[in-house]
């Protein structure tokens, strides 16, 4: 993101190009010098004069090919466990999943979603308190997930892009595995019945999906729908935020493509 404006970039670069010190070029301008640094450092790389890995390429931006199952997946991540910080202006952006520890394969498989989205740029894990952070920082972070915006995600209008439909349209399971992933779950639900006048324990298993925002249910919903799986709404504790998948062909379905966190 842009903050200083086109034509005062356009300014520093030529003043930089005629030899003018970074210093000077971020003393005249009222830059930061980290900043009039990164320009520099972008403008010589994009013209072939900077040795060492290539500026990230942006497949919105640029036209890179993408992971489209890769980022149905980390979208689904995204919408459920994900946020994306940028302290101040002049830092680049990150974007943060929040995984359980309880869960060590779901940070694997976050971290590779990652990798695969965003294949220039590097990832990390930052510990906290009973999960990690996996971490990526990329000022195309904004184009890839146009539903970022102030405030919580419930508290504002999520919907995805044409480009964004046309990923889940074309790996639903995907999308679907990373709202379940990041939201969801895999229980065992549990009642009796009286068989031969004895009543028994009967167990099977159920996936619930819980999150506080209208548009995120109704995403993961629609795309139930268009994969013939059935759902209800469950509403638990007086709240709405529920879906449930119990009928045993549904369970077995989502079993074979999505399957409990791990």
């Amino acid at each position: 993101m842009n903050f200083h404006g086109t034509e005062v970039r356009q300014q520093a670069l030529t003043l930089l190009r005629n030899g003018t010190k970074n210093a000077d070029v971020a003393r005249t301008l009222d830059i930061p010098l980290g900043t009039i640094s990164y320009w520099k450092h972008e403008d010589r790389a994009k013209r072939g004069e900077c040795p060492g890995r290539p500026i990230p390429s942006c497949p919105r931006c640029d036209g890179r090919v993408l992971d489209t199952s890769a980022y149905a997946y980390l979208l689904g991540l995204y919408l459920g466990d994900g946020h994306i910080i940028q302290y101040s202006a002049h830092r680049v952006p990150s974007l943060m999943i929040t995984c359980d520890n309880a869960w060590p394969g779901l940070k694997d498989d976050c971290e590779r979603a990652i990798h695969a989205v965003f294949p220039d740029n590097s990832v990390c894990r930052v510990r906290k308190t009973g999960c990690q952070n996996i971490k990526v920082y990329s000022r195309h972070l904004w184009c890839m997930f146009p539903q970022h915006g102030p405030g919580k995600k419930h508290e504002r209008k999520i919907a995805l892009e044409p480009w964004q439909q046309e990923i889940v349209d074309a790996h639903p399971w995907e999308f679907v595995r990373g709202l379940i992933h990041s939201d969801g779950c895999r229980i065992t639900n549990w009642t009796t019945r009286l068989v031969g006048g004895v009543r028994k324990r009967y167990e099977y298993p159920r996936y619930f999906f819980t999150n506080v925002s209208d548009d995120i249910r109704d995403l993961f919903t629609r795309t139930l729908d268009t994969l013939g799986v059935g759902w209800t709404h469950c509403t638990r504790h007086g709240n709405p935020y529920n879906i449930s998948i119990a009928r045993k062909a549904d369970v077995a379905l989502m079993d074979v493509h999505v399957g409990p966190k791990h």
